[in-house]
């Protein structure tokens, strides 16, 4: 079993990074980890909702409010896990990103240059500084203790959606990082893992400008649909493997989802 024994100098037996943390699967995967005795940092734009999981959860929660797509703030989340908990992190989960409505004729292109900006250059930018902050201190560690880089992907990231396609593309090319990624840190000691959701209950679909009725459509074709939760038990799953086992690539669906 992983080495999970709570850290008598930190009280928390890992410290995590959760961007995209105020809501949806990110806010889940905060909250599971806690359950588990993690300290987490928690970031996204929503400062109230991050202030309201501050109080609520206490201690074992640090709310950095920012864009992840701001160099300085990812930054700061690196900066917060050592100030707060007392060590570096040894857990990011890259979750935060938006969702864009539309097949390549017919997306809102206006709306791609921060979709890309968040879901790619962003996503980019907090893998890179996972990988230099845990790199060193893994080569030691290994294998007495885990270091884990997750990537939340898609489903629309392994097969072409015809209602999110430019979206989509944003998630191959997250998924292109994260087995780049993969190979490059396994051999120090760090996994690097992509988490592919299918249809999740959140407010992703109304911030990517699905219609009402192709939201009922995703309900009474593939419902019941995933909630943050369930992703977020894969999550915990993948990083609670002994320091030696490595689940490189996960995907979690709906039931009834045959598509994509």
């Amino acid at each position: 079993m992983t080495d999970e024994t709570t850290n008598p100098s930190t009280g928390y037996s890992r410290i995590a990074i959760v961007t995209g943390a105020s809501s949806g699967i990110g806010e889940a995967t905060a909250r599971k980890f806690i359950a588990n005795g993690f300290g987490v940092v928690g970031n996204a734009r929503n400062a109230e909702k991050l202030s309201t999981l501050e109080k609520e959860l206490g201690q074992a929660f640090c709310g950095l409010p920012g864009d992840a797509s701001d160099c300085a703030i990812l930054d700061q989340l690196f900066a917060a896990a050592i100030e707060r908990f007392g060590k570096p992190a040894d857990i990011v989960v890259a979750n935060a990103g938006r969702g864009l409505g539309g097949s390549v004729k017919d997306a809102d292109l206006s709306k791609f240059e921060e979709i890309l900006k968040l879901n790619v250059t962003g996503t980019l930018d907090l893998l890179q500084k996972a990988a230099r902050n845990m790199a060193d201190g893994q080569q030691l560690n290994f294998p007495k203790r885990a270091a884990d880089i997750v990537i939340v992907g898609s489903v629309v990231g392994r097969h072409i959606s015809p209602f999110s396609a430019v979206y989509g593309a944003t998630k191959f090319a997250v998924h292109a990082l994260a087995e780049g990624l993969r190979r490059e840190l396994g051999p120090k000691g760090i996994r690097v893992s992509l988490v592919e959701p299918g249809l999740v209950v959140s407010g992703f679909q109304e911030a990517a400008g699905y219609s009402d009725d192709l939201v009922q459509n995703f309900h009474d074709k593939f419902g019941p649909l995933l909630h943050g939760d369930d992703v977020a038990n894969a999550i915990h799953f993948i990083v609670a493997q002994p320091p030696h086992v490595h689940i490189s690539d996960i995907v979690v669906r709906p039931t009834r989802q045959d598509y994509p």
